[in-house]
């Protein structure tokens, strides 16, 4: 697994691309598939936000947060754009922020104002697909893959 900065490190270019898809106004939106301790695929709408090398999310109590508590496991995908049909899939695990600096830092740098009942967490990364396409009719994508050593 990798922090975001170790993937930036590794891979500037498509670090850049990755973060342009995650934010591609003020704030960070993606899709987070997690697992539910049955095991089926559950999909929820999240904000993200990388502050000071890690990728964030804050999470209400809630069955993404329980998923996330349970398995940990997950696929985060950036917003799909027809206009610019690129395509983004973080995996990887999630673990809890208690670090009390990069909280602050991270409600400083959100688009609206956490609570004590957010929890946050971030996003380690086990491996990255994107997909680039010029236009909508370009097909298939131009995929470049990066897995964490």
């Amino acid at each position: 697994m990798a922090t975001w900065a170790e993937f930036e490190s590794a891979e500037p270019e498509l670090a850049a691309r990755a973060r342009r898809l995650l934010s591609p106004g003020d704030d960070g939106r993606a899709m987070l598939a997690t697992v539910r301790a049955a095991g089926a695929p559950r999909i929820h709408p999240i904000s993200v936000a990388i502050v000071d090398g890690e990728l964030l999310a804050f999470i209400l109590p809630s069955a993404k947060l329980t998923d996330l508590e349970t398995d940990g496991r997950y696929a985060l995908h950036a917003q799909y754009d027809p206009r610019h049909p690129n395509e983004l899939m973080l995996r990887g695990r999630v673990r809890e922020v208690t670090d009390a600096n990069l909280r602050a830092m991270a409600i400083g740098s959100w688009a609206f104002e956490p609570d004590d009942t957010y929890r946050l967490f971030a996003f380690d990364i086990e491996s990255v697909l994107a997909g680039k396409r010029d236009s909508p009719s370009d097909w298939p994508p131009m995929y470049q893959r990066w897995n964490a050593v």
